[in-house]
């Protein structure tokens, strides 16, 4: 097969899994593999028979070599994202006993705060956000 041959498809496979498939990246290295055997082909004339072999053996060592530590490194379980005040904290302007309700400023709009513990929270002291009760963010004092 010409070099160039190998060089396209090669192209071909590592574009295809890097834009359009998801193959778990194995056509990542056989993409590789096509290159690495168009390259040496370029360089110096090797008969089809070797080409091919060359390609079979570079594409298994590539993969087992590589694959995984690689796809791991790519596709890693990304941290839930917050999507709500819960797990924030705030700082109160205003004493809040056990049960009872007060306005709070939580980022740039006041918020409706109940105090959700039975500990009171002093004025200036900071509240952890337990959770969300419609427009009421229930609250306990931060530690």
């Amino acid at each position: 097969m010409a070099w160039w041959g190998w060089i396209i498809g090669g192209a071909i496979l590592f574009g295809a899994e890097l834009t359009f498939v998801n193959a778990q990246f194995y056509l990542v290295f056989v993409g590789a593999a096509a290159l690495l055997v168009g390259a040496l082909s370029a360089a110096s004339p090797v008969p089809s028979w070797a080409q091919w072999g060359l390609f079979a053996l570079l594409s298994i060592v590539l993969m087992v070599a590589f694959r995984a530590r690689l796809y791991d490194k790519f596709h890693r379980e990304l941290p839930p994202v917050r999507t709500g005040p819960e797990g924030s904290v705030l700082t109160l302007a205003t004493a809040l006993r056990p049960g009872e309700s007060c306005q709070a400023e939580y980022r740039g709009t006041t918020w409706t705060v109940r105090n959700d513990s039975a500990q009171p929270i002093a004025a200036g002291a900071r509240a952890h956000v337990v959770r969300v009760n419609d427009l009421t963010l229930l609250v306990e004092p931060a530690p």
